[in-house]
């Protein structure tokens, strides 16, 4: 018997190959057998690809930081205090 190192599900099977990955059926975390005698698991390795397809937002794609600068604010907010 082992246990899903994420949440603590018990996991009763028997596994034959160091490296396998499974799915934990209680919380779907992905698995990787790191021992079989006895069994032991491990959080699988992340797939770079994956990562790189989640990351669709980067700061290049902001608006330019010019238009997000108001400065006709600032010279408004120096004539007040003159008053």
């Amino acid at each position: 018997m082992s246990y899903c190192p994420e949440c603590e599900a018990v996991i009763d099977e028997e596994f034959d190959d160091v490296g396998e990955v499974i799915s934990c059926p209680e919380c779907g975390v992905e698995l990787e057998v790191i021992s079989v005698d006895p069994v032991e698991f491990d959080l699988a390795p992340v797939d770079d690809e994956e990562d790189d397809e989640d990351d669709e937002f980067s700061f290049d794609d902001a608006e330019d930081e010019d238009e997000w600068d108001d400065e006709d604010s600032y010279e408004e907010d120096e004539d007040d205090d003159d008053v």
